[in-house]
């Protein structure tokens, strides 16, 4: 079963939810995550010893003061699959997720556990080719001659393979910090326009910073 099977059959059924304020996974990508707590430890928990796919979500706002509740979560999300697990002190898990699709929260489920579960709708992309496509590697290209070389070393051989909205995510995930931007680009369906968001962003990073200088002397 492929990852992306694994993900829709979960979601079909019962999908395990993470929500997470300050963090915001697009698929194709992989984040540390740090689980300590206890409601989460027992999803973790739960998941590993399942189909390991969990979703990471974004609240809607209002939600200070109300997270150790149920607060509203946005209905977009990217649900990934555990790639990496270890169990520390305490029962708390390092994890890292690797980003699998988009999803639509369809209704949360009640139930008696801790942690929080929905039925959702998968959203992979459709497939897309468009001159925005080399616009973005262009403009990534470009960035790499203003970032530290190890920063470009790490986005550049993805750039150059990904194409369509895969190409955006990645983008996205390696330039974007702020999750509020993030939960904007990873809600956009459209990949055109995801394309050409991702690359007014690359724009607009390229206009603040100077051009590395090569390391050495001159000649």
């Amino acid at each position: 079963m492929t990852a992306q099977e694994r993900v829709e059959r979960a979601s079909a059924s019962a999908l395990k939810v993470f929500p997470l304020p300050s963090a915001v996974l697009f698929p194709h990508t992989v984040i540390p995550l740090h689980i300590f707590e206890p409601r989460y430890r027992a999803m973790v928990k739960d998941a590993l010893a399942t189909d390991r796919v969990v979703a990471l979500a974004q609240l809607e706002d209002g939600w200070e003061g109300k997270y150790e509740g149920r607060p509203p979560m946005q209905s977009i999300m990217c649900a990934g699959v555990i790639v990496w697990d270890e169990e520390v002190e305490e029962g708390r898990y390092n994890i890292l997720l690797q980003g699998v699709s988009r999803i639509r929260m369809v209704t949360e489920l009640t139930t008696d556990k801790a942690y929080r579960e929905v039925q959702a709708l998968a959203l992979p992309d459709l497939p897309y080719q468009g001159p925005e496509e080399e616009r973005l590697r262009q403009a990534v290209f470009e960035l790499a001659g203003r970032v530290p070389p190890t920063f470009a070393e790490n986005l550049l051989p993805v750039t150059a393979r990904a194409t369509g909205g895969m190409l955006a995510d990645v983008v996205a995930s390696a330039i974007s910090p702020e999750a509020e931007r993030r939960q904007h680009l990873l809600a956009e369906l459209d990949v055109k326009r995801r394309l050409e968001a991702v690359l007014e962003d690359v724009g607009e990073l390229i206009a603040r910073l100077q051009p590395v200088r090569p390391s050495g002397p001159l000649n």
